[in-house]
């Protein structure tokens, strides 16, 4: 954790990320609904006082968590953007990575936590789909290097869209069919891209 170099005390950015990973921790074992203020302060080894003071609500710390969510997405399709070679080199090359992380048990029920509650609140639902178009966006700039001008504009949001519908689904697969053979499965993801993106 890092210090307040004055003080000595936690600075306010590692004491919101102590609060997040408790929060994170909670809603995986509980569910949102499960998740109260109090579970969260009390695995941050906090009170629920001080949690107030970094965040406002519940919906707070998730938005906090999502945006936490995109910061990691945007690093990984700038790394991808500044490779040498084309886009489906890049995505050959990161692939498996890609999908051992979907297939992360924390990762896969923390994300359907967060959309379920997209489902019902429409707070959380305003966070989730902002972060999703920002998302999209990112996705949209990396994949106009494979862009075929035969494509009209609704074919190549689609294509777009069916490049995110399979990353959203292995999360699923993650929580429904944890031991499948990834290495088969990389194959023939990646064939798969291979075609949306020729």
């Amino acid at each position: 954790m890092v210090d307040d170099a004055h003080s000595g005390r936690p600075s306010p950015e590692s004491r919101r990320q102590q609060i997040l990973d408790a929060a994170c921790d909670r809603v995986r074992h509980s569910g949102f609904h499960g998740a109260s203020m109090a579970d969260i302060a009390k695995a941050a080894g906090l009170s629920v006082g001080q949690i107030y003071r970094y965040f406002e609500n519940k919906e707070a710390i998730i938005a906090a968590i999502v945006a936490q969510d995109l910061a990691e997405m945007r690093d990984k399709f700038a790394e991808l953007e500044s490779q040498p070679g084309t886009l489906l080199d890049a995505i050959d090359e990161h692939l498996p990575e890609s999908i051992d992380k979907c297939f992360e048990p924390g990762r896969a029920a923390l994300a359907l936590e967060v959309i379920a509650e997209a489902a019902r609140n429409p707070k959380v639902a305003a966070i989730v789909r902002s972060a999703d178009d920002q998302e999209r966006q990112m996705a949209r700039s990396l994949m106009e290097r494979s862009r075929k001008p035969e494509w009209s504009e609704a074919e190549f949001q689609a294509r777009c869209e069916a490049i995110g519908l399979i990353f959203d689904g292995l999360l699923m697969r993650g929580v429904n069919h944890p031991d499948l053979d990834r290495e088969a499965l990389s194959l023939v993801l990646r064939s798969t891209v291979r075609h949306l993106l020729s």
